[in-house]
This record gives C-alpha cells, structure tokens and sequence, in this order.
C-alpha cells in the first residue's frame, strides 16, 4: 500500500536542476531509508517528500490528493519533520518545545486542551523523555536533544515522520538508541518513517525499504536484502565491496571495501 508517492517529479534551487522526472513510491507502515553519495539529493527528495522543498513539476500525492493543494495545517495532521540540525530558541524546555507538536490540533486562541497535555505527556513518555521535561533544551546532551524532537513530532499524532540525518553528531551509541526508538515507533505505533542516513549498515539494519540515489536519479529502490548488492553498490558509491550476513539480523552487512580502481572520469 503506498499513501505517499512522487510522479515525475522536478526538484532544484533557482535554476539548478537536482532531482529531474522522477517517479517514487513509499510503502506504508514501514521504514524506508534513503542513501546515496554526497549531493546526489537525498535530503532534497526527502524536503520535496514532506513539503518543506516546492517542486518545479510532477506532483507529489498524499492520499491520492496533490499535498500542495491541501492546507498547511491539514498536512501537519498527516505529516511531521525532524529536519536536519534543527534549532530552538534559547531557554525553552522540553515540554515547551514538545508542546509545539499540538499546534496543528489547537483551535481558538491556542491553548492546550487536556488532550493537547495527555498527548504531550504521552510522547515524552514513549522516547523517555517525561524525566527531563522541566529542563532546558540548551542543557541537553546531542542524543537526549534529537529524543525531544522526535517528541515533538509524535505529539503531531501523524501517520508518517520524516527524519534528515537523524544520527548525525552522536555518538555510536547514540545513534543506536535513536535507530532502535524509531524501530519501536513504527512497530508498536504504525509510523511510517522516511529518514535520510549515510552510514549504510545502519540503513539496512533498521530500515525495511531502501532508495538508492546517484546524481538526482533512483539507482534501485526495494527490500534492503534485494538493494545491497555489490553491482548496486559499485555503482552508486564506485566501490567493491564484501558483503556477509550480520549473525544478529540476518540482513546483509557491508564488511569491507575499497575504491573501484576505475578513475571518476568514467564513474
């Protein structure tokens, strides 16, 4: 089932072209991850997807409705974004800044309902945040920090979450802990997640679905195990790979590669 595709969709600043004519689909209720090299549009796809990015042409459809043709704050109920490095003004706590995540839900003059609060205090529960709630956000470590956001975007009470480079500055713990409390989102929440990572283990190990970019384009698109290949691989990163099977998942897992020999004339 896919609720959210892209049909021949046109994406780029000004009059750079980045993504042209492109065609995606996300399946519904599970974990898609997008990788790909430096500049190949990721994260442009990613905006595009959550509408965050207008596009050039093509349309992107949420619910088989053009999701520019609906409001912003019906879009909100649907959809929620942890960009890339977010910012937040300085002194807000926590529970201040997962409160945010309701504003699509309020009416009149914005205050908080009881649900607006149970939803609020549910969300900082489930990432394990209620303990802090009190604190500021500035007093935060790098990992508890992208725990309240994603806090916040489950207090929207979407379907679907979109997550850019949610690991990026943590350390591999805590980059652990921020995959595994997104797998445990989708599994016992039904989120449909759409998050873009760079380490590639990390994609497959935790994602159901894969896209695979190089230059604007999908290389390949599908199950993780159909995806890491050493062709896909070499093709999209110009390396040889060694790939086995990781004795804890099951999944493949990228061991070790180098540089394809060819020169990036020819890549």
């Amino acid at each position: 089932m896919t609720r959210l595709k892209g049909e021949q969709v046109t994406i780029g600043y000004g009059d750079h072209v980045i993504v042209d004519n492109l065609d995606v689909q996300i399946p519904d209720g599970k974990i898609t991850s997008i990788i790909g090299p430096n500049g190949c549009g990721k994260s442009t796809l990613l905006k595009a997807l959550s509408r965050l990015l207008p596009i050039k042409s093509g349309a992107i459809k949420l619910d088989n409705a053009d999701i520019h043709a609906q409001s912003t704050k019906e879009i909100a109920k649907k959809i929620a974004i942890l960009p890339q490095s977010p910012e937040v003004a300085d002194g807000l706590t926590v529970g201040e800044l997962v409160s945010y995540g309701r504003f699509p839900h309020q009416k009149g003059f914005g205050r908080l309902s009881a649900e607006d609060k149970k939803e609020i205090d549910w969300a900082m529960r489930v990432t394990g945040t209620y303990d802090f709630r009190l604190r500021s956000i500035n007093d935060l470590s790098g990992g508890q920090r992208q725990r309240v956001w994603i806090a916040m975007a489950l207090a929207q009470r979407t379907d679907i979450i979109f997550l850019d480079e949610p690991t990026t500055y943590l350390d591999i713990s805590h980059q652990l802990e921020i995959l595994e409390l997104i797998t445990q989102l989708n599994k016992e929440q039904g989120c449909t997640i759409i998050m873009v990572l760079h380490d590639i283990n990390q994609a497959v190990r935790f994602s159901d679905h894969l896209i695979t970019m190089k230059n604007g384009d999908i290389v390949a698109d599908g199950d993780t195990e159909d995806v890491l290949t050493k062709d896909i691989l070499e093709k999209v990163f110009n390396i040889d790979v060694e790939i086995s099977t990781d004795p804890r998942t099951g999944k493949p897992m990228l061991v070790t590669y180098d540089l394809c020999k060819k020169s990036y004339s020819e890549v």
